[in-house]
């Protein structure tokens, strides 16, 4: 379980990473066992705060560090949350710093060396870290679909000189040769297959990721377009991207090649089922005229970019992620693109700050941004002023709030940490851990929550509940009552506050059982009072 309150000293940390050292270098046998057990307590000790860049100074193979996270990941049965809920974190962040490195290596390619498809894998794989996602099996994926399409040529033209041919070893110069490709890549995609634009529910950041796109076959414009790109080249066709704005194009050269003039292309809608278009009907796409600096051809980066770009827009409208993951992610990837963009730099210290998390990076972040940009230094310096406060106030906390059921206070409490419950009004289950005796957010909160509407209003206990829906909801004593058919709840910060699933609850992990010490027993007891009279 979480062995600690607070954070502990570097000195601290230190004494842990070198003894995981020591143990690497020791038998086989036990070596491994105690490393994990040795970085999970570090991890565990620092988090929230950034206790994750010593790992990388540790020396060992990081096939050891994933061979023996995936280990506990794949612990059978329902204990051990607490262990997997720290490994995940800890394989999470691994796996994005070996994905980075590999971005920027791609990155420092020349533009020829750099596939717009591994492109799109990069970024996939960030933001999916835990995800089995990589550029073979992708590419595979995309090899079938390329396979379907020379088939469909082989009936059309026998003699197409794509259909024997392997990928990418030809470039096809005849115009109505490279339309015979287009037609029938046409007909295996959106007719075979049913890609489509995802009009429905574009919005979706899965729509982003190419993995995705194959398994669901429908995406957004940029990532259907970077299929469709890639599947020209291999059957020998140049399509090139155009960052068109408000709807992502590719371009097919109709005249000389390299030529600057718009008017010898004809553009390719991806998202719009392969749709040959002129340069009026891409305004109208749109609904409005455009210079022509809009119809060039973009490079490898500049697609990366866009892609983040959507990604970050989607990141800062996610309403129901409290921990702003895909925006931290995004702006990870567009910051590893460009280092020294000053707006993305100041959103990224300000959503650290929000969070609470890494004050000592904010602080690195901004003495970046005031070096590159001075004329920041009023945004700047609020932000290190109460930087530097967060971490003063940090250093004197002495811990979380200890609170006892036998306190006259809490003498409303009726429930207890670990308890299943459900909600009397919504319908949902979830499962108790924290408790106050009376409603604790503020005025605001209690007046647009019509707090007041209630019964007992917010002078009743209130409890912390993590729902089945991935969310935490801040829930009434009237409004819940026992479920009366637990189940385990499927909620990513299960382990943060639990060890077990026991069948019928929930045990608390040595932080939250130092917090709530006496309701552990009352937990047990009821357990026992609900569940064996309904067996009777």
């Amino acid at each position: 379980g979480a062995l600690s309150a607070g954070i502990v000293s570097s000195a601290c940390s230190r004494v842990l990473l070198n003894l995981s050292v020591d143990l690497y270098n020791e038998s086989v046998e036990w070596r491994k066992e105690s490393l994990v057990l040795c970085i999970t307590q570090h991890l565990i000790l620092q988090v929230p705060c950034d206790g994750f860049s010593d790992i990388e100074t540790l020396g060992c193979p990081s096939h050891f560090f994933e061979d023996e996270l995936m280990c506990i990941l794949n612990m059978e049965g329902r204990k051990g949350l607490t262990w997997k809920y720290y490994a995940k974190k800890i394989l999470y962040f691994l796996r994005q710093q070996n994905i980075l490195k590999n971005l920027k290596e791609y990155l420092q390619r020349p533009a020829e060396q750099q596939s717009f498809l591994e492109g799109a894998v990069l970024i996939d794989q960030y933001c999916n870290p835990l995800s089995d996602i990589c550029l073979k099996s992708v590419q595979a994926q995309v090899d079938e679909i390329t396979d379907k399409v020379r088939k469909v040529l082989r009936t059309k033209n026998p003699r197409h000189p794509s259909v024997a041919s392997k990928a990418g070893e030809i470039l096809i110069p005849e115009v109505e040769l490279q339309r015979q490709v287009l037609d029938a890549m046409n007909c295996v995609l959106y007719e075979q297959l049913k890609y489509k634009g995802n009009e429905l529910d574009y919005y979706n950041s899965l729509n982003s990721y190419i993995h995705q796109v194959l398994i669901r076959r429908t995406g957004i414009p940029i990532s259907l377009s970077v299929l469709y790109l890639t599947i020209a080249r291999q059957l020998g066709v140049k399509l090139e991207p155009v960052n068109f704005p408000s709807h992502f194009l590719l371009r097919w050269c109709q005249g000389k090649e390299g030529s600057t003039d718009i008017f010898d292309y004809t553009y390719i809608d991806a998202f719009g089922k392969g749709k040959q278009l002129t340069v009026k009907e891409c305004e109208y796409l749109i609904g409005h005229h455009v210079t022509e600096e809009f119809y060039g051809v973009v490079t490898s980066k500049e697609v990366l970019q866009r892609m983040v770009g959507n990604l970050l827009n989607l990141g800062k409208r996610e309403s129901t992620d409290q921990s702003y993951q895909l925006l931290r992610d995004s702006l990870d990837l567009y910051l590893a693109m460009y280092p020294d963009n000053v707006q993305h730099l100041m959103l990224q210290a300000r959503l650290y700050f929000h969070l609470g998390i890494w004050p000592e990076k904010v602080l690195d972040i901004l003495q970046h941004i005031q070096a590159l940009d001075p004329s920041q230094h009023g945004a700047v310096g609020y932000l290190v002023q109460h930087t530097l406060e967060h971490i003063e106030r940090r250093k004197e906390e002495v811990g979380p709030e200890v609170k006892h059921r036998s306190d006259e206070k809490h003498k409303e409490v009726c429930f207890s940490i670990g308890l299943i419950m459900k909600h009397k009004r919504y319908g949902y289950n979830c499962v108790i851990y924290g408790w106050d005796p009376a409603c604790m957010m503020g005025h605001e909160w209690i007046r647009n929550m019509n707090v007041h509407s209630l019964p007992h209003g917010p002078h009743q206990p209130f409890y912390n509940v993590l729902v089945e829906d991935g969310s935490c909801r801040y829930a009434a004593q009237e409004n819940l009552e026992y479920n009366s058919e637990p189940r385990e709840i499927p909620h990513p910060d299960i382990g943060r506050y639990f060890s077990e699933f026991s069948g019928t609850h929930y045990l608390a992990n040595t932080e939250l059982e130092l917090r709530y010490p006496e309701d552990l027993e009352l937990t047990c007891s009821t357990v026992q009072k609900i569940y064996s009279s309904g067996k009777e």
